[in-house]
Parts: C-alpha cells; sequence; structure tokens
C-alpha cells in the first residue's frame, strides 16, 4: 500500500519510517511523504492514483491541509484515496470542515500509532 503523509514538520517522516519498519521492511506498505500542501499536489500530479491512501496535517503554512483535501476530492476521484486528517487540534469546527470536504478519517496528536496502524490495516 502507497501511503502519501503530508506535514510541514520534517521529523514526521524519521518518525513514521521507525514506527512502521516492520511493514515497510515485509513489503505491506511504502511511504512518500511532501512537506507543504502544494508539494503533496505536485506529487498526486506526477504520480496521479500511485497513493491509495493520504495522511495530511492541516494546519500547515501556505495550502492547508482542508484545502489540499478539497483538491484531492475533487481532482483524484477514479479510484479515490482515502484520507485520514491529523491535526494537534481536536476542535469541531476543524473536524467539521474536513468531514464536509470528504475526509474519511480524522486524527489528533500526537497520533498514536498502535491505532494508526489498525486503521491502516484495515484499508
Amino acid at each position: 500500500m502507497k501511503i502519501l503523509v503530508v506535514d510541514d514538520e520534517q521529523d514526521i517522516k524519521t518518525l513514521f519510517l521507525q514506527r512502521f519498519r516492520k511493514e515497510i521492511r515485509k513489503g505491506l506498505m511504502d511511504f512518500e511523504f511532501a512537506f507543504s500542501g502544494e508539494e503533496a499536489l505536485a506529487y498526486l500530479n506526477q504520480n496521479e492514483q500511485e497513493a491509495v491512501l493520504i495522511l495530511s496535517d492541516i494546519n500547515m503554512p501556505g495550502m492547508s491541509g482542508l484545502e489540499l483535501l478539497e483538491h484531492i476530492k475533487q481532482k483524484f476521484r477514479k479510484p479515490p484515496p482515502v484520507v485520514m486528517m491529523i491535526t494537534a487540534y481536536g476542535d469541531d469546527e476543524n473536524f467539521n470542515t474536513a468531514q464536509r470536504l470528504g475526509a474519511d478519517d480524522f486524527l489528533t496528536k500526537p497520533v498514536d500509532f498502535n491505532v494508526l496502524k489498525e486503521k491502516l490495516m484495515q484499508q
């Protein structure tokens, strides 16, 4: 499963690669990383339909994760990627906006990697 992780925090890459090293080694998951919404869209445009699941932070400079979600759900429809939104703020406004824009799931930081692994294995 190809997973695109979108977060402006650079250390997220190291964290994901450490937490999912067994799944990566077994070939169950393959991660790509984008450090902005704009970079994520560029990746998706160049590798259309390659990422089957996108994990995106909501609060990023430039294009927010919610703006990215809206672009993804409008453009990439066949098959649509699963999009999980991640935020440090578990507020109702972001949750409701993410749901309205078509988010498939909503996680809060700090991410519980055991819960995330469970969710990813269900996809």
